[in-house]
């Protein structure tokens, strides 16, 4: 199956992946979590998956989104462009070709056009997937890298718990009580302590506070 094999390529390129197959599930996993961006089929089972992008904009949310879909009509691309999507792929696409594009739609979301970020001495390469710190080499796994590129794109803004974990866990993760804590002390370890930060009883933060 088609969302299978996306969601397993996203998986392996280091993305959080939450993959529902219906329109009701859809909706109430965009109403009560946070995401990056929303990869979104139209043709889903019962209906068309543009309902459930008329109502992400209904509500006013900007969720960067890519649809993905069998129809490769002009008109219908501009008809989903025109009701919000970010980005449009026709079956069959290459899942390295979709990363590319859900980093993109990030990037401008976040308003940053560059694929590197740079705090202090480090430099995180979103389109790499590497990390330097004074110009040497991180070696991260692929949780740390996600976690790092998280606060590293809210840099100078406290992070909170809640935050990180919806970032780095899906609904069928289970959270060890520690976990984040571990991968903050790798981290520290790996980059410098004087990189992130512990602000007490409130979250995690990269950089000067804004």
């Amino acid at each position: 199956m088609l969302g299978e094999a996306v969601r397993d390529g996203l998986r392996q390129d280091g993305y959080v992946v939450d993959w529902v197959l219906e329109t009701r599930a859809a909706l109430a996993a965009l109403a009560t979590t946070s995401f990056s961006a929303l990869v979104l089929d139209l043709g889903l089972p019962n209906t068309d998956g543009s309902v459930v992008l008329r109502w992400l904009r209904a509500q006013g949310d900007p969720l960067p989104t890519v649809i993905t879909t069998a129809r490769d009509r002009i008109a219908e691309r501009i008809a989903s462009l025109d009701a919000g999507a970010d980005d449009y792929l026709v079956k069959p696409f290459d899942l390295d070709e979709l990363a590319a594009r859900l980093r993109a739609v990030i990037r401008r979301a976040d308003g940053r056009p560059q694929s590197k970020i740079e705090v202090g001495d480090v430099t995180l390469d979103l389109q790499r997937r590497t990390v330097k710190c004074s110009g040497r080499p991180v070696m991260l796994t692929a949780r740390e890298y996600a976690l790092f590129a998280f606060l590293m794109s809210k840099a100078g803004r406290v992070v909170t718990r809640t935050e990180i974990e919806e970032q780095l866990y899906g609904f069928e993760d289970e959270i060890a009580s520690n976990a984040i804590e571990v991968y903050i002390h790798h981290l520290r370890r790996k980059l410098g302590v004087h990189v992130i930060t512990n602000q007490k009883g409130r979250g995690y933060r990269v950089g000067i506070a804004e």
